[in-house]
């Protein structure tokens, strides 16, 4: 099989990039992510242990033409699978926190997801054959976020685009499955980047990565690792939305800023 994976270089994504290298000896990556030389490390990495054929695309997906360039270079090339796991977060009040800052986080969480689904899934339905695609949201999707305001909608996005898909795809009795990664905290790079101290230590990244390549290729639509976060998702269907804000406020006021937020 071949699998493109965004956002390879580091957490989930290379997670998720070792556990399909070694479930599937031999297998094709193509992997993507701003940092080459991590990149090419991996790929030196998965193609030694596992012999894995691997390429690396080293790109910003934030910037609309990265995306269109690296669906050209890829398109009817037999990937089976998409991972789309690139993006960050931006902690903070929304009154404080740096416009520029968001709004690249919104062209990479929202965006580049946007673009590389419709991309790879128009191909998928032409083809007609079994595919996957696996759209990396956070329990963050299913809730309003409080001091982390727009990460928490962009994860909105994510949920609800990639729920009216799998609805599209049942009624045309598609291959073609997509699914949603829903982890709460994982122990990754995510909280320095997002500029937050988490106060939970999270998941371990292989245990989110195998959940996740398991529900995949399981044709899952939620992915949601861990018994505590599948209580929370259960609670959040019946706590009303308000309430709900206002424990994720506390929740958030447990997690120190690492960063001085700047306006602009």
């Amino acid at each position: 099989m071949k699998f493109l994976i965004t956002g390879a270089s580091g957490g989930i994504g290379r997670e998720i990039a070792i556990v399909l290298a070694e479930k599937n000896r031999g297998c094709e990556l193509v992997l993507c992510a701003r940092n080459g030389e991590a990149l090419a490390a991996l790929s030196r990495e998965l193609e030694a242990k596992f012999g894995a054929r691997c390429t690396v695309f080293a790109l910003d997906l934030s910037r609309e033409e990265n995306c269109r360039e690296l669906y050209a270079k890829t398109k009817n090339s037999g990937i089976d699978a998409v991972v789309n796991n690139a993006g960050f977060g931006v902690f903070g009040e929304f009154a404080d926190t740096a416009t520029d800052a968001e709004l690249n986080m919104l062209d990479l969480n929202v965006r580049a997801l946007q673009m590389l689904t419709k991309f790879f899934l128009r191909e998928f339905l032409a083809r007609d054959t079994k595919a996957y695609i696996l759209n990396v949201s956070s329990m963050a999707g299913f809730f309003a976020g409080p001091r982390f305001s727009t990460y928490y909608a962009s994860k909105n996005y994510v949920t609800r685009l990639t729920e009216g898909i799998r609805e599209e795809l049942r009624r045309k009795r598609s291959q073609v499955s997509i699914s949603l990664l829903c982890p709460g905290p994982v122990r990754t790079g995510f909280g320095e980047r997002a500029g937050v101290s988490f106060w939970l230590a999270g998941t371990p990244v292989r245990a989110v990565a195998e959940a996740a390549v398991k529900g995949m290729f399981a044709g899952k639509l939620y992915i949601v690792p861990g018994i505590s976060n599948k209580i929370l998702r259960a609670l959040g269907a019946i706590v009303p939305s308000w309430i709900a804000a206002r424990i994720a406020f506390s929740l958030q006021n447990g997690r120190v800023a690492t960063k001085t937020a700047t306006k602009n």
